[in-house]
């Protein structure tokens, strides 16, 4: 079987893979490289996602990459806005050319000796084997293969459409339908102010409220600096603002969480009025930014709740019944239609099998190093965002200290880093500090974070804008070692 050989593995073609390629072939364009994408398609979640009404619940001024500036009107934009400008920026820089489409990467070995990753990928019913001196997994976090769906008592027993948001059916119509929505997060407040739109009632039924904030989906300073000045100044300019703003938003949130709370919820009682139940419905008995919070451009949730065409319904489900769900206070809901907006199966390390030098690689069992390698696994990074701020902005980051990473081996003629964890003992903490049910279900999976730098993950871009781009790389816990071999030469008789 023939191999090929190429300096970077990427695996992923969406919002981070398309961006490590463009960060590669820029800051260091010496090295080869190719995308390994499972599905057919650029866009990652944004082709994955079909579900009405998707968009980002961050604003495109720090989702969007640090190199190309969003040019539309909207901040808060959809989702075949994104994969628009995903797309687009593939086109623009060739990076499309480095995708193999339909290879889905299963596993892959680190040989110390070679000081190459050999890494397999499915395709066509073949498995075809790539090597790298690098790999750099982009793949995102969670499954594409399913969406998380409790085991609801009597589910098989309803005559309607059970879906779930992950794997929307193109031919579901819902106009004048009566629908319901399990589920209180990102997903299930987005999905209920469009279903509205049509359906003859949506019901939003949640176990419990999340933190919902509207924001307007045009950034009017954005767009009057856009109109002012010539390039890239006026992204630059937003795109900080917002960061900065986000950081001290989150940090208040912490520091005084008891005012914070109080003033989300009195903006959702001036949303929904004096006489709307924000207590049972708006209210979470946890403090904001122990989850995240929701985002509704232009108050569209509340103002679909406001006209009657949806509604929020805090109780548990019994069971599912021929006609809808009937809950533990005894109401019932009827439905034709019930979308499970109930979460992801979160995944590790893209799902794929790691072992280095005949040994697995056990992510539950590793320590993460600055949130983006793991320890005692060579040349291998992986693109994780913040959970409190816009996933990309770490992620440009990442693709920065990787191409540090791969300059300096190639200056000082070494193949290989290592994270080495030389601190000793200390407190070993979960990889996110998050208590979404997601999060909780799958983290004793994911890697650990230490309590000391520079194994702590760190929720705060201007810390890891100075850990990733300007901190040295020979920190006393990055390894550098395995000398490149000078080329064998024979002596002419």
């Amino acid at each position: 079987m023939a191999v090929e050989h190429f300096d970077v593995v990427i695996v992923g073609a969406g919002l981070s893979g398309v961006g490590a390629g463009y960060h590669l072939q820029t800051e260091a364009p010496d090295r080869s490289y190719v995308i390994l994408e499972g599905r057919d398609a650029v866009g990652g979640t944004w082709d994955l996602f079909r579900y009405p009404g998707i968009r980002s619940d961050s604003d495109m001024y720090t989702l969007g990459y640090a190199f190309k500036p969003w040019k539309e009107a909207k901040a808060i934009a959809d989702g075949p806005s994104i994969l628009n400008y995903v797309r687009e920026t593939a086109r623009e820089h060739g990076i499309d050319r480095h995708i193999r489409f339909g290879h889905q990467v299963k596993r892959a070995a680190w040989s110390t000796e070679d000081a190459l990753w050999t890494v397999e990928a499915e395709t066509g019913g073949k498995t075809l084997r790539f090597t790298c001196s690098f790999l750099f997994l982009c793949g995102g976090y969670y499954s594409y293969e399913a969406g998380y769906t409790p085991d609801f008592p009597g589910a098989d027993r309803f005559g309607g459409r059970l879906v779930h948001p992950q794997h929307w059916p193109s031919d579901l119509d819902y106009a004048g339908k009566q629908v319901v929505v399990i589920g209180s997060g990102a997903t299930a407040v987005t999905i209920v102010p469009e279903m509205a739109k049509t359906a003859a009632h949506v019901t939003m039924l949640q176990r419990s409220p999340t933190y919902v904030v509207s924001r307007p989906a045009e950034d009017k300073m954005a767009n009057w600096l856009r109109a002012k000045l010539r390039g890239k100044l006026a992204y630059d300019i937003i795109r900080w603002r917002n960061v900065l703003f986000g950081m001290y938003f989150f940090n208040l949130a912490r520091k005084k969480p008891a005012a914070v709370k109080k003033r989300i919820v009195d903006m959702v009682r001036a949303e929904l009025g004096p006489d709307y139940d924000v207590e049972t419905h708006f209210t979470p008995t946890y403090n904001p930014w122990d989850q995240r919070l929701c985002l509704v451009p232009d108050s569209d949730m509340f103002q679909a709740i406001r006209s009657g065409g949806a509604s929020v319904v805090t109780d548990h489900i019994e069971t599912f019944t021929e006609t809808g769900i009937r809950l533990k206070s005894g109401k019932a809901l009827t439905a034709d239609v019930i979308v499970t907006a109930t979460g992801l199966n979160l995944q590790v390390m893209n799902g794929i099998e790691l072992t280095v030098d005949g040994r697995p690689v056990e992510p539950g069992k590793t320590l993460s190093y600055k949130g983006m390698m793991y320890e005692g696994v060579p040349n291998l990074a992986s693109a994780f965002g913040y959970t409190n701020a816009s996933w990309t902005l770490k992620c440009d980051l990442t693709c920065e200290y990787v191409t540090r990473l791969l300059n300096h081996m190639k200056k000082t003629g070494l193949r290989q880093a290592t994270p080495r964890n030389r601190v000793g003992e200390m407190e070993l903490l979960p990889w996110l500090d998050f208590n979404s049910g997601y999060v909780v279900r799958a983290m004793d999976k994911f890697p650990k974070q230490g309590a000391k730098a520079p194994w702590r993950l760190h929720q705060n871009y201007a810390l890891d804008l100075m850990s990733l781009r300007y901190a040295k790389l020979e920190d006393g816990a990055m390894e550098f070692s395995n000398l490149e071999r000078a080329p064998l030469r024979i002596a002419a008789e």
